[in-house]
């Protein structure tokens, strides 16, 4: 579950991109602006990007970043602009969690209309891996899941908000057995789930060594 680090070039300064590959398509629930939705995906990517970043294409800009870093077919692509390099990774019964934590402008989800903060590039980013299959509706749920330990998190950590309004996640797993057909809390995938989600975002708001 470790990412590779790898160095991109862009104008006058070198980002980093955290990178998963897989040999073997998994099959991935994502909220990204690239690959997003639910399908087989050959790879993840989060790209730091500048907190002053206004591009309007994100998902062309993190397709031209995957072919320029020679990933094959259909992946995942994330925004940040936490320093992925200071990601935090957690393991709960074979579920591998990778956040990177970005605080800059944490929201409250259902703040009023007037209290929207500015969108900007700094997020919660949440890359979960589980060792077996789901079918899509344990993926949906997983997706709730996660979310929900998110946000348990940053309340233990002493933030009054529920993430930043431009977190993303993925989901991954095998494309191949048979399926279990709960991810919530309390089902057996779904709550290593949440404890490995809640242990990386804790850590990284907490601002904890890798």
């Amino acid at each position: 579950m470790e990412p590779d680090i790898r160095l991109r070039r862009e104008g006058a300064r070198t980002w980093p991109v955290l990178v998963w590959r897989w040999e073997r398509a998994m099959r991935c629930i994502a909220s990204s602006p690239h690959g997003g939705g639910i399908g087989p995906r050959r790879w993840v990517m989060n790209a730091q990007v500048p907190p002053a970043y206004a591009r309007r294409d994100p998902d062309h800009h993190l397709a031209k970043l995957g072919v320029s870093l020679g990933l094959p077919g259909h992946g995942v692509g994330m925004l940040t602009a936490a320093d992925v390099r200071g990601y935090r990774l957690a393991h709960d019964g074979g579920v591998a969690v990778v956040a990177t934590v970005g605080l800059g402008q944490p929201i409250l989800a259902a703040a009023p209309d007037a209290d929207r903060a500015p969108m900007v590039a700094g997020t919660i980013n949440v890359v979960a891996m589980v060792p077996e299959r789901l079918s899509d509706a344990a993926l949906v749920n997983a997706v709730g899941t996660a979310t929900e330990a998110k946000v348990q998190a940053l309340h233990d950590a002493g933030f009054d908000a529920t993430g930043t309004a431009t977190d993303a996640l993925c989901v991954a797993c095998p494309d191949e057995g048979r399926p279990a057909e709960f991810g919530g809390p309390r089902s057996r995938l779904g709550s290593r789930l949440a404890r490995a989600v809640y242990e990386a975002v804790l850590d990284g708001a907490r601002g904890g060594a890798r």
